[in-house]
């Protein structure tokens, strides 16, 4: 039989204020959600509707650059700066890959 490779240990690690950020903007963006199904609900105006998608958008971008900082800051640099290249690979290749999925 063949070996595989176990996947590497991903460390989800986000100090206690910035999760705390996190869960704030989750919050905001259900409210913001919910405002938009109420728009829908009671036949508001498209432009103003559309508004309000383009502000969820905007919140979304928002807790991206949070969680990818917090991933910069921990995973990705302890990952880097260890003697495992192969791992330095990987994480460089995962971090390329986000940039373009968020790039667009």
């Amino acid at each position: 039989m063949a070996k595989t490779k176990a996947p590497p240990v991903r460390l989800v690690t986000i100090e206690a204020a910035r999760k705390q950020d996190i869960q704030t903007r989750l919050a905001r963006l259900r409210g913001q959600l919910d405002g938009i199904g109420r728009m829908v609900e009671e036949g508001r105006y498209c432009i103003d509707i559309l508004n309000q998608v383009a502000s969820v958008q905007e919140s979304l971008r928002g807790l991206s650059r949070v969680v990818m900082r917090n991933y910069l800051e921990s995973c990705a640099t302890s990952a880097l700066r260890s003697a495992d290249s192969a791992e330095a690979t990987r994480i460089y290749d995962e971090i390329i890959a986000q940039l373009y999925k968020h790039a667009r």
